[in-house]
């Protein structure tokens, strides 16, 4: 086949006009999730000709945050992906684990990886909501769904289950704050602590300055 720097330039094009963008889901999250899939699969020796096309086709179809289908959206991706790489003639031997890596990736579909391409995928999308880079996309998100940033009584979840749906740092203790013990590879696992650490800190200074 053609080298995959061949292809990438119709993969970019592709998702940049068939996803639906908001702040914390635009063009910049899918490049960020390519270049980090790209070193977690030279890390782990994955096979790029999957990695690569499944992480820049991973967001090419998605249901809104609060829609009551969200869970099904990687499905959509999948089947969509597939359609455009008969269309540009991508190698057809490499379609089923495009498919299974996009839909694997999503958090919310909950379907478990079957392979190497597939963990590397979801990796890089999880570690997108890691970090400095993750904080903001919590507050982008919360933003648009009009969500406070805390519950005045407790605002770290100390004594309440976490309602993300209702307080943004909620989301944290429901979803964020989790997510490094959900890498599937070593690589990922090492940044996903790194990043994780750095909410942390976040979350500890927010509370110095509630008290």
């Amino acid at each position: 086949m053609q080298p995959i720097e061949h292809f990438e330039p119709q993969f970019l094009s592709f998702i940049q006009k068939e996803m639906v963008q908001d702040l914390a889901h635009d063009i910049n999250h899918v490049l960020r999730v390519v270049s980090m899939a790209k070193r977690l699969c030279v890390e782990e020796k994955g096979k790029e000709t999957v990695v690569v096309p499944a992480a820049y086709l991973h967001d090419c179809f998605s249901f809104a945050k609060d829609h009551p289908n969200r869970s099904q959206s990687s499905a959509f991706a999948a089947d969509k992906a597939l359609v455009f790489l008969k269309e540009i003639g991508y190698p057809s031997e490499y379609y089923d684990e495009i498919h299974h890596a996009i839909v694997a990736h999503s958090f919310s579909a909950k379907v478990e990886t079957r392979t190497l391409e597939a963990k590397i995928v979801q990796d890089a999308d999880r570690l997108d909501a890691l970090g400095a880079i993750g904080i903001a996309r919590c507050l982008q998100v919360s933003t648009k769904l009009n969500s406070p940033l805390y519950f005045i009584d407790d605002p770290f979840c100390s004594h309440r289950e976490p309602n993300d749906k209702a307080y943004t740092i909620d989301h944290f203790y429901a979803k964020l704050l989790t997510l490094a013990n959900t890498m599937k590879t070593t690589s990922a696992l090492a940044e996903a602590e790194k990043r994780t650490q750095y909410m942390r800190d976040y979350l500890t200074q927010l509370e110095s300055e509630l008290q």
